[in-house]
């Protein structure tokens, strides 16, 4: 059973093809991006629910972090080719990408997976993946977080590195901090089309359109167990919590939530028009 608990749905026709600012027709492109997967839980709710979204938004291009979908931690090669199967096209990741170490020859491989593109010089993968007039790019946050490069300046550098540059540029923010996130999405706000936080687990209600048409949200959320801490086993994490004793973690049960964000995006600009959030219940 499939319970919609809380769903946007814009005016899909007129967002399709819309008169712009300067006057022209644009042609929109339609970008789903899913927050965090959480295990099997997850990947069922991506398999179950994705194929439809798609179709009734047409949907143009499905981004999802994968950094926890094998058992709750890390990806694996069967994990991430059971989501491309559902529909997804780039797979973006975090600070767990290393967790499974069978995932790292396929960083550098053909599988469109990323790990964040402000990881040091020399380490395996990539953090973006351009194919004609879109890109995808992977950051990683520092506050919290761990002695990464700068998220901001290696964002610089990218853009400032791409000739032509592509209009449509979707950014996985996968940071801790509130400010830390809020700062880069007003930092590219212009210069990319959307700037999307991960990590947290936890979707917030500040999805918007900044004033130089970038679209922005401090966390997608999660697509994973409902009833959990953050898509993890309620009592083992408590127990951490209440002890500091180091406990294995298991991936919830019980009723699944998919969190995602529908961003349309001009494509001869790359300035977002609207931004709305997808919630599904999945029992």
């Amino acid at each position: 059973m499939v319970c919609v608990s809380y769903l946007v749905v814009g005016l899909d026709y007129y967002y399709r093809k819309f008169w712009s600012r300067n006057g022209k027709l644009g042609e929109l492109m339609l970008v789903l991006v899913i927050g965090d997967v959480i295990g099997r839980p997850g990947r069922r709710a991506v398999g179950k629910l994705l194929p439809a979204i798609s179709e009734q938004y047409g949907v143009d291009l499905v981004v999802a972090n994968v950094e926890n979908i094998a058992g709750g931690i890390g990806v694996t090669s069967a994990t991430a080719q059971e989501l491309l199967k559902a529909g997804v096209d780039v797979l973006t990741s975090g600070n767990h990408i290393w967790a499974e170490r069978e995932i790292i020859p396929y960083l550098d491989g053909e599988m469109p997976i990323l790990r964040p593109l402000n990881y040091p010089p020399g380490v395996p993968g990539r953090g973006y993946l351009l194919s004609g007039q879109v890109m995808v790019v992977n950051l990683i946050g520092r506050t919290f977080m761990s002695n990464f490069d700068c998220p901001f300046r290696t964002m610089d550098k990218l853009l400032g590195e791409l000739k032509p540059k592509p209009p449509v540029i979707i950014v996985d923010f996968h940071a801790e901090a509130t400010s830390e996130k809020v700062a880069l999405g007003r930092y590219l706000d212009g210069r990319v089309s959307a700037v999307l936080g991960t990590h947290t687990h936890v979707g917030t209600i500040d999805a918007q359109l900044l004033p130089q048409g970038t679209a922005y949200v401090t966390d997608i959320g999660m697509t994973g167990p409902l009833d959990s801490i953050i898509g993890d086993d309620i009592e083992a994490v408590t127990r951490r919590f209440l002890t500091m004793i180091p406990y294995r973690l298991s991936v919830g049960k019980g009723r699944v939530v998919f969190n995602a964000v529908l961003v349309r995006v001009d494509e001869a600009s790359g300035r977002a028009v609207s931004i709305d959030r997808i919630s599904q219940e999945v029992e």
